[in-house]
């Protein structure tokens, strides 16, 4: 037994500053920041297959690592970020944009999203279009062909929780699937691209997505 504990302390002398970055990672991960692969087209153009997103966990609350335990409130969601969050509807961690904040009245009709009973503004050509959803404008992309996804009657936001939609519009398992994301299922803003690689391309990194801003 003795032997075996002066092995173990020999390992965390010799290896001391790498398990303290180990450790310091991990906590960071866990409580400030982290980054998540995207393994769908559900938020094209704006997202990729094969991007890295940086995901900001301080953006609406401060929680212990490891835990859902929240120590403070730091912010709420606004119209137009793009959240992480775990689903339990849909049993998968997701990434889609916040389209409706609590007692928000929303309706889509040919893929025309009506806010507060006031259509948002659009232009561009018919698949591929801007929206201006409040101070943000950001791309979407619609399914020429049409969708079942493309209009649906008008909801009312509950407390506590926000409608959420993926920017490739008509291809998107959102609310007009899983229902309204209570708020504490969100982990985080997404803020950047970390990276990408581009899965069609032997995995080659796209050096202009590196650190991209996310509209």
């Amino acid at each position: 037994m003795k032997d075996k504990r002066t092995g173990l302390k020999r390992i965390w002398k010799d290896n001391q500053s790498f398990f303290i970055f180990i450790g310091l990672m991990l906590f960071v991960r866990a409580g400030v920041a982290d980054w998540y692969y995207i393994p769908s087209g559900s938020m094209e153009p704006t997202i990729q297959v094969g991007d890295r997103i940086f995901v900001n966990k301080l953006a609406y609350e401060i929680k212990v690592p490891f835990t859902d335990i929240n120590l403070a409130e730091t912010g709420s969601p606004a119209r137009g970020d793009i959240i992480v969050f775990d689903s339990k509807a849909a049993d998968n961690r997701l990434i889609k944009r916040v389209v409706g904040l609590p007692g928000d009245r929303i309706a889509m009709r040919n893929n025309i999203l009506y806010l507060n009973n006031q259509p948002l503004l659009y232009s561009g050509d018919d698949e591929d279009q801007q929206e201006l959803l409040g101070k943000v404008l950001h791309q979407i992309h619609l399914d020429k062909n049409g969708s079942p996804l493309s209009s649906f009657n008008t909801v009312t936001v509950p407390e506590d929780h926000v409608l959420v939609l993926g920017d490739n519009r008509n291809n998107s398992a959102d609310s007009r699937v899983h229902g309204f994301i209570p708020m504490d299922e969100i982990i985080g803003k997404a803020s950047h691209i970390a990276y990408s690689l581009d899965n069609d391309n032997a995995y080659m990194p796209r050096l202009a997505r590196t650190f991209q801003a996310l509209e």
